[in-house]
């Protein structure tokens, strides 16, 4: 269900949170574990400056994942994201839940997905939105599809697309240069 531009930039600009899938959005998807057993994952500096801008202009960030990983919310710190939903294989009642928390409507929430399990949060959100190298049927129901791939800037090019779509993309990075 891809959307045409001008229904897209429509959508975009109503957005009120963005919620992120981790392992495929946030990061490639890749696992490595150390020696004890951890498990690193590797984020891309540019999605989190993405989503820095986003939350400079207003627009809620969550993350809804079905792990749990220290690493993660150790990111996420230091992103000052406040929204994390993790050990949460029912996605679709994990964005709901997510929307009754920030007192919005679904319809103003985007959720950036990569695979199956994250097809019920995509296909409650407002914009469903799938990575450039999300599986075939994830794509296929997303109303976008981004570019980047996932861990490899396709959160930042959301988030600019986020911010173009309302006329502030430039007065945000702006903005932060003068913080």
């Amino acid at each position: 269900m891809t959307l045409d531009g001008v229904a897209l930039r429509e959508k975009l600009a109503a957005v009120r949170a963005l919620a992120l899938d981790v392992d495929g959005v946030l990061t490639d998807g890749s696992l490595t574990y150390g020696a004890d057993g951890e498990v690193l994952k590797t984020f891309h500096v540019r999605d989190g400056m993405g989503m820095r801008l986003v939350q400079n202009e207003g627009i809620a960030v969550a993350v809804i994942t079905a792990k749990r990983s220290p690493m993660l919310v150790r990111r996420l710190a230091d992103l000052k994201v406040a929204h994390l939903l993790d050990g949460r294989e029912d996605k679709g009642v994990a964005i709901a839940e997510l929307a009754a928390t920030l007192g919005v409507p679904l319809a103003s929430i985007a959720f950036v997905g990569d695979d199956v399990l994250d097809l019920p949060a995509m296909r409650a959100a407002g914009v469903g939105i799938a990575v450039a190298d999300a599986h075939p049927l994830v794509r296929e129901a997303a109303a976008w599809v981004t570019r980047e791939r996932g861990g490899r800037g396709a959160v930042r090019e959301v988030c600019d697309a986020l911010l173009d779509a309302r006329g502030r993309l430039r007065a945000a990075c702006e903005e932060l240069l003068r913080r």
